[in-house]
């Protein structure tokens, strides 16, 4: 069983969507031109090919590294710059790369720098200069690759450890194979503290592989073990991969609304399937074929509608029957007009009504006034007119399942979206949105990994770097909703949270390269690339019996800085926090959003 069990209290099936919050631009963001020290994203060899997984790594690395009020990154000349806010100062470091250039802060006092090339360096705060170089380490053996940092931790008084990864290079793998399966080994580099004015040793602690670049590391002083976040399971060097995870059907089951049962067997179809456009609505009761047209006797009054049917029916079916049913609105029942198609290969046939609104535009919650409290069964809109046909398959299958005996579990009406997403679903969109993670938590002594569920998470947002906080969590899929899991001290998770509608949003953002999160706000960052300049958005959370929560959106690219790279939140002078954003030619700070 999954750890990641949500909790219906915290949902909200109340929640309409997001209103905007307004936040002076002039008073959020603030821009400094970095014309001499420009970031890039383009300083990887393009005589190498690339296989998916890199490239989608690459697109979503974090070039900003911070820690208090301190963060650097290496700019397009491999220098490596250090961010004050107040003032700039600017260093200068060694020049080479393959993979990108990438930092980590051990302290206030000491950081580790990748040349992004296979080469690591150790450095601390000098009084001529932010940084000074302390040591230079190179891989003992064959770990002669290009690698890049995740973390950079004291793990006791006496040492520290620095988590890397890289592309694992097997023998049999060449140039030319465009399509070789790749794996990427991730390493826990211990550093020797023990000898305080001597050069630190280090040794590797273990080494884990798994099938894509990590998504993130995060390190526990308690019990002084990483967890690493990815879109593989990362095992230990010798063993065979997982096979590829199948969810069961009980794993993709939606979250039952109020008074829904979804376990319940036997239950026939909706009597009627039904959508709506801006001045029409369209019903469709499933008849069986059999059906003549001069037994179907309908009204139409403004108000409401009166149906009888006639005539034989099969085993289980009951004509629908209304005597001056009230309808949710008004209607013109002079324009208002009634079909037949009976399909004569078919058991079943449509009879359609064709309601003209009253008042155009206006929103249908449901058919007739009193579904909801006449003890009926409440129908959901079907957004495609396409799926009315599903109205005669699912009668068909029913009606046979009660001469047969067959199961009749997993029958349905149409898809009932909610009309949050009315008109705006799209399932491929929808489904493709986040991130697959896994969880695996690798000890001290690094001889045996925990794989946290043969079950992937769905991941929308991990933590804002450099934010602090009291504990872990990250942000799932959940259907249309966000899911905040909190870590616990006996690393159980627990669902915290919920951020209404956030997976149905963050579909609608093509170019979003950044998604993190604080305990009450979801920051998406977009990518800006094109020289359009880039958001951000945000979105408030709110408790789950509210039926709007909050979105602000702040313009971070101009236009002119270029790409986004980097991301990352700093403590100001004066105790207060803002964000960092580097651009390729600009840093952008963004403060009083919280």
């Amino acid at each position: 069983m999954s750890q990641f069990t949500s909790r219906r209290e915290l949902l909200n099936p109340f929640f309409e969507g997001y209103r905007l919050s307004i936040i002076p631009q002039e008073d959020a963001v603030s821009r400094c031109n970095l014309a001499d020290h420009a970031a890039t994203q383009s300083t990887v060899s393009n005589k190498i090919l690339l296989t998916f997984k890199e490239m989608q790594s690459r697109i979503a690395h974090n070039h900003l590294a911070s820690l208090g009020k301190q963060a650097v990154y290496v700019d397009a000349e491999f220098n490596l710059i250090a961010i004050d806010l107040e003032p700039c100062r600017e260093p200068k470091s060694q020049k080479k790369q393959k993979e990108y250039p990438s930092a980590a802060f051990l302290s206030s006092t000491a950081l580790f720098l990748s040349d992004g090339h296979g080469s690591l360096y150790l450095l601390e705060p000098s009084d001529t200069g932010p940084y000074k170089l302390v040591s230079s380490y190179q891989f003992p053996g064959s770990f002669d690759v290009p690698f890049r940092i995740h973390s950079a931790d004291i793990a006791s008084p006496q040492s520290a450890v620095v988590v890397l990864s890289s592309r694992n290079y097997e023998p049999s793998e060449t140039a030319s194979s465009k399509h070789a399966h790749v794996d990427f080994d991730v390493w826990g580099i211990r550093f020797d503290l023990s000898t305080p004015d001597a050069i630190p040793s280090m040794s590797i602690l273990w080494n884990r592989r798994g099938e894509d670049v990590p998504l993130d590391v995060y390190y526990f002083p308690s019990t002084e073990s990483h967890l690493l976040l990815g879109s593989s399971q990362y095992r230990n060097i010798g063993s065979a991969a997982a096979p590829s995870y199948e969810p069961s059907a009980d794993e993709i089951a939606p979250i039952p609304r109020g008074n829904e049962d979804l376990d319940a067997k036997d239950a026939a179809p909706p009597p009627y399937s039904w959508h709506q456009t801006l001045d029409s609505l369209t019903v469709a009761f499933p008849l069986p074929a059999t059906t003549v047209r001069a037994n179907i006797h309908a009204q139409f009054f403004p108000h409401s509608i009166s149906l009888h049917v006639e005539g034989d029916r099969p085993e289980g079916y009951v004509f629908p029957e209304y005597d001056n049913k009230a309808l949710w609105a008004p209607i013109d029942s002079s324009v208002s007009v009634w079909t037949w198609d009976r399909e004569a290969d078919h058991a079943f046939g449509l009879l359609t009504l064709h309601l003209e609104k009253q008042h155009e535009g206006t929103k249908w919650m449901q058919v007739f006034s009193a579904a909801a409290t006449s003890g009926e069964e409440e129908v959901t809109e079907t957004v495609d007119p396409s799926e009315l046909y599903k109205v005669r398959e699912a009668l068909e299958k029913y009606t046979t399942s009660l001469r047969e005996g067959d199961d009749l579990s997993g029958l349905g009406l149409g898809k009932g979206i909610p009309s949050l997403a009315e008109g705006e679903m799209d399932d491929e969109v929808d489904a493709s949105v986040g991130k697959q993670g896994f969880l695996t938590v690798v000890p001290a002594n690094g001889t045996e990994s925990t794989i946290w569920g043969t079950y992937p998470l769905r991941l929308l947002s991990t933590p804002l770097p450099g934010y602090p906080t009291s504990r872990l969590s990250l942000i799932s899929k959940e259907n249309v909703d966000g899911v905040v899991f909190s870590l616990n001290d006996d690393f159980s998770w627990t669902h915290s949270s919920t951020f209404s509608a956030l997976a149905f949003v963050l579909a609608s953002k093509r170019d979003t390269r950044f998604v993190y999160h604080t305990e009450n706000t979801v920051l998406a960052f977009e990518s800006g690339a094109q020289n359009r300049g880039g958001n951000l958005y945000i979105y408030r959370s709110v408790p789950p019996n509210e039926k709007w929560a909050k979105q602000s959106v702040l313009q971070v690219g101009d236009g002119l800085g270029g790409a986004l790279l980097g991301v990352t939140c700093v403590e100001r002078k004066d105790g207060s926090r803002c964000i960092i954003c580097l651009t390729e030619t600009e840093l952008v700070t963004i403060k009083s959003i919280w």
